[in-house]
């Protein structure tokens, strides 16, 4: 009984030594945008692929991009288009899985300001994310026409804040919004759906690849790390199609793993129903033709207001080696 025990102990031992650390740096707080990785981690996906992960909240102060940069992180989730803003500085991020299919992003307007098409933008403020979220924005004012200046025939842009204070308090006439998140948000101020006008960025044609995981280039020549990440988004996107299976369950893991005690759990559930919505179909590989969409995109509205690359990106941008490893 006592050589068993032994054996079972170094054997545990054993596997214990042999978990791989991942350490992932979040785009955001801890929310149903990342269900996952957090439901993979709590059911034990990661561990299955012998993936020690650790998983780090992101926040307003906190830029993904610098963390990697830094050595803080192995991989991250950002959107496309500061990465490739981040690559063509000098920071060689490359993709390697893309979860999200769909993006969430949105514009919404109250219909009281008299916003009812894109033809009444001109003379009004707008509310628009910054640290990364407004390059498809300038890019829609610029198939748009439209100056960002606040002169004459122009719109006025006004740096949201990461909430919908400013339709609420009307200090913007339309506001920046995630249809799973601050969407949400508008609605349970008691504002009806009636009462908006809403705008799809995709619906627009300046759609961008939101949630994706990047690493840096030059790991990616050891054929470890390329296993290693394969092991890690199979784990993922495992969790993901878990989450999306089981909203309510997903929801309840996010809000035990929320660390601030901010995230109520209604909320989560509505945040995980629409995050499925965005998922739903993935494999986690990326389609080339969504990042070409990107990338004109983005090149659509280069300017000093839209700084966010000035040529299509050289290199590897992008890659499938990993998400084919990880689909064997």
């Amino acid at each position: 009984m006592k050589r068993l025990f032994t054996a079972a102990v170094l054997a545990s031992f054993a596997g214990t030594a042999q978990a791989q650390d991942v350490t992932l740096q979040l785009k955001w707080v801890t929310q149903a945008q990342f269900a996952g990785y957090y439901v993979a981690k709590d059911k034990g996906f990661f561990e299955e692929e012998g993936l020690n992960v650790t998983i780090k909240p992101g926040g307003p102060d906190i830029a993904p991009e610098q963390v990697i940069a830094g050595g803080g992180a192995d991989i991250i989730t950002t959107w496309m288009p500061a990465a490739l803003a981040a690559r063509e500085r000098g920071l060689p991020l490359v993709n390697i899985a893309q979860p999200f299919a769909d993006g969430g992003l949105k514009f919404t307007c109250l219909k009281e300001s008299g916003v009812t098409t894109t033809a009444d933008f001109p003379g009004r403020t707008l509310g628009v994310w910054f640290f990364g979220n407004e390059y498809p924005f300038y890019a829609w004012m610029a198939k748009l026409g439209l100056a960002t200046d606040g002169s004459d025939g122009g719109v006025t842009v006004l740096k949201q804040a990461f909430n919908v204070d400013a339709l609420l308090q009307k200090q913007a006439d339309c506001i920046s919004v995630m249809s799973y998140n601050e969407y949400g948000q508008v609605i349970d101020a008691g504002i009806t759906e009636d009462q908006l006008v809403t705008f799809t960025y995709a619906d627009e044609g300046v759609g961008v690849l939101e949630d994706g995981l990047y690493v840096l280039e030059d790991r990616l020549a050891d054929p470890a790390f390329v296993e290693t990440m394969a092991k890690f988004v199979r784990a993922s996107m495992k969790g993901w199609k878990y989450a999306e299976a089981n909203p309510d369950e997903a929801a309840q893991i996010i809000v035990d793993n929320d660390d601030s005690g901010a995230q109520r759990l209604e909320h989560q559930q509505y945040m995980m129903s629409e995050v499925a919505k965005l998922t739903a179909g993935s494999t986690g590989k990326l389609d080339p033709t969504a990042y070409e969409e990107t990338v004109a995109t983005l090149l659509a509205a280069v300017s000093p207001d839209n700084p966010a690359i000035t040529k299509a990106p050289e290199g590897m941008a992008w890659t499938h080696a990993v998400t084919d490893l990880a689909l064997e």
